[in-house]
């Protein structure tokens, strides 16, 4: 599975934010990661809808986490931003190939994916998250 890049900036926005004391802005995030602001934003907006982040409006607003970093498990993270997770389309979908019905490829590859998400799903963003220090010394 390779995730896009969608996925990958929305992953690095939430570590980010997980560091952080305080909001901070898209362009805070953009600049650390030396990334488009629009595909931040982007990203933070989608974040915004899943109920991960805040976003503040105004002076003194900003972004910052809106969810507990204890309870964002990654695999949910990554699921909602990349939709199928199959390594084929044969273990989500009936009928795709002739030798599916007796193909024993398609459970493997569904027991792969199945164990795969467990894994993911046991990890959350404060297993993961990077210390405000450590991204204060990458300045």
């Amino acid at each position: 599975m390779q995730l896009t890049v969608q996925t990958d900036y929305a992953l690095r926005t939430l570590m980010y934010l997980a560091s952080q004391d305080e909001r901070v802005t898209v362009a805070d995030v953009a600049t650390l990661f030396q990334i488009s602001s629009n595909h931040v934003a982007k990203v933070v907006n989608q974040l915004s809808r899943f109920g991960y982040i805040r976003s503040v409006r105004g002076l003194g607003g900003g972004i910052e986490l809106a969810t507990p970093l204890e309870e964002i498990r990654l695999g949910e993270v990554i699921e909602r931003f990349e939709g199928s997770l199959h390594l084929l389309d044969c273990v989500g979908t009936d009928n795709v190939c002739v030798i599916q019905p007796f193909c024993k490829l398609k459970g493997v590859l569904a027991e792969a994916e199945r164990i795969q998400l467990e894994y993911l799903n046991s990890v959350t963003l404060a297993g993961v998250a990077p210390s405000k220090q450590q991204l204060l010394n990458l300045t």
